[in-house]
């Protein structure tokens, strides 16, 4: 997508290199049937998919030239399985920028459905979600942490920092666990940003008993956010890794772009 493409090259254009990778299932994964008669679908199959890699070549092109060439932006392109293929690159990235599953998408997209959660398990690595709605060029003028003392959030957090730095106002979230809570004592999370000189404004409540994933974008659209930093968490650590009820809503009903980090 062109918003996904114009997104990514703006983070790179402060000082990092950005790798953009093309992996959709092969078509032959896709319909292996066609390949094993003797019929035109094989040919026309193998057409569509070139048609479609040239498309997104193109997009990618585009993207470079309005973003002033970007000399350290590189094109790849995957042939297997594209969540392994996805992953394998990403162990070797500080950050993946991926997109929101369209379930509207006109003739599909060539990636499965939970490409975007399964390279977040899979990889490990903290990645940028970018919502299948065009939400426009802005990431970063205004972000909404997501804090809870967790490894998860630490982790989110730390990826964010260069983003942090850059924002204009850093916005905090955070829900104590029952009323008893003491909440003069500060939260780790304050003097973090404040030793990266991150002036933070902090929203802190009773943790309510559902709807966490609702009232947290509802948050975001109520201060204006346009980056939403958060834990990503779920079950387990295998592959059949379950998403836990904030993170599956985030990522279903998401309306701006969130930076996530799991285990």
């Amino acid at each position: 997508r062109a918003a996904t493409a114009a997104l990514a090259a703006g983070v790179a254009a402060h000082g990092a290199r950005l790798d953009t990778l093309y992996a959709v299932t092969p078509a032959v994964l896709q319909n292996p049937y066609a390949f094993t008669v003797e019929t035109g679908a094989a040919s026309q199959l193998i057409g569509a998919e070139t048609a479609q890699r040239e498309r997104a070549r193109n997009v990618f092109e585009q993207a470079r030239a309005r973003a002033g060439g970007l000399p350290g932006v590189s094109w790849h392109e995957a042939r297997g399985e594209p969540v392994g293929a996805f992953v394998r690159r990403g162990w070797a990235s500080d950050l993946l920028v991926l997109g929101q599953h369209d379930p509207d998408a006109s003739g599909g997209t060539g990636a499965p459905p939970d490409f975007a959660t399964s390279v977040l398990v899979d990889s490990g690595k903290p990645a940028l979600v970018l919502p299948y709605v065009d939400t426009g060029t802005a990431l970063g003028d205004t972000v909404l942490v997501a804090w809870k003392p967790t490894r998860e959030s630490a982790r989110a957090v730390t990826a964010a920092l260069p983003l942090l730095r850059r924002a204009r106002q850093v916005h905090v979230i955070a829900w104590d666990e029952t009323e008893d809570t003491d909440t003069r004592t500060p939260l780790e999370i304050e003097a973090f940003l404040q030793h990266h000189d991150i002036t933070a404004t902090l929203h802190r409540g009773v943790r309510p008993s559902g709807g966490l994933g609702e009232l947290l974008l509802s948050q975001a659209a109520d201060l204006q956010a346009d980056l939403l930093v958060m834990g990503c968490y779920g079950h387990g650590r295998a592959r059949e890794w379950v998403l836990g009820g904030v993170t599956r809503t985030v990522l279903r009903s998401m309306t701006l772009p969130v930076l996530m980090a799991g285990f």
